[in-house]
């Protein structure tokens, strides 16, 4: 299972925050101990990534996946979903994916797209297993959302991150960014413009307390600019922790369902605390060729 994406959002917990969840679990229990169960056997490891941090897993030849997470902020109404949907290209060394946000915030009174990402990711390192893994994103910043309503930038733009993977042992990894964001043009919510620069950082540690069972800790940085006025921008910076776990499940065909459970702790003042929900699907969609 190879994905990606640091996304940090708001969310808010509600009984129809748990939804998603709890049908999520639904499928994957019919589906891997009703439907069709697979033979009994070892499986491999999750190697989903973090939920905050960006792993630096490609996907493998002939399988793509599709992932999706939910945040709901403390305190509020705002809620951010995000569909991720990667494609290796080739092989393992290139990989293309791009990211669709569906926002709410309840006090500008708002629902619809934000901006979309556009992504490609290079395996630098790690193609041929071991224990670092390395593959530099780069993705193209799309205003597709709207910026006065508070769902999105207005301005075209570029992000890179770097990911590095630390497989320190068979049931222990740690996973690295580093990153910034350009918007050559950002816009306010009252229509002023000016160059925005943002910083990210962090990290997460993955313990698998079962192979298709794991426990996490991120730890998440950011630096944002803020525009306040024509070519006049404010930055300011967030920190947050976020305890979770995931599970897995293995059903016939090569599907894999992963389901994930966190809460982001705000460390500032600046954001709320949020309740995350993670689901992803990862199948082939080719046969391949026997080796």
């Amino acid at each position: 299972m190879r994905p990606r994406k640091l996304c940090v959002v708001e969310p808010e917990g509600t009984f129809r925050s748990w939804a998603p969840l709890c049908l999520c679990a639904s499928v994957a229990f019919r589906c891997c101990f009703g439907v069709a169960p697979v033979a009994a056997q070892e499986p491999e490891p999750l190697e989903d990534n973090s939920f905050l941090i960006e792993e630096a897993y490609n996907q493998a030849p002939g399988v793509v996946q599709e992932i999706s997470n939910f945040v709901r902020a403390s305190g509020g109404s705002d809620w951010i979903y995000t569909l991720t949907q990667e494609w290796p290209l080739g092989g393992v060394r290139h990989q293309l994916s791009y990211t669709i946000p569906l926002e709410h915030h309840g006090d500008l009174e708002t629902t619809g797209l934000g901006d979309v990402l556009l992504n490609y990711r290079f395996q630098a390192a790690g193609a041929d297993g071991g224990w670092v893994y390395l593959a530099p994103r780069l993705s193209a910043v799309l205003p597709t959302g709207r910026a006065r309503s508070g769902r999105g930038s207005g301005s075209l733009g570029v992000q890179v991150n770097l990911p590095v993977t630390l497989a320190l042992s068979p049931r222990f990894s740690t996973h690295w960014n580093a990153g910034a964001t350009l918007l050559p043009s950002a816009e306010n919510l009252l229509g002023d413009r000016a160059t925005a620069a943002s910083f990210n950082a962090g990290a997460s540690a993955i313990w698998l307390v079962r192979p298709l069972f794991n426990l996490m800790l991120e730890a998440v940085w950011l630096r944002e600019s803020d525009v306040v006025g024509r070519g006049a921008t404010e930055r300011a910076s967030s920190a947050f922790l976020n305890p979770g776990f995931r599970w897995g499940f293995n059903c016939r065909g090569g599907l894999q369902i992963v389901t994930g459970l966190a809460y982001t702790v705000s460390l500032t003042d600046r954001d709320p605390d949020a309740l995350f929900l993670y689901l992803s699907f990862e199948h082939p969609f080719r046969r391949l060729s026997p080796q």
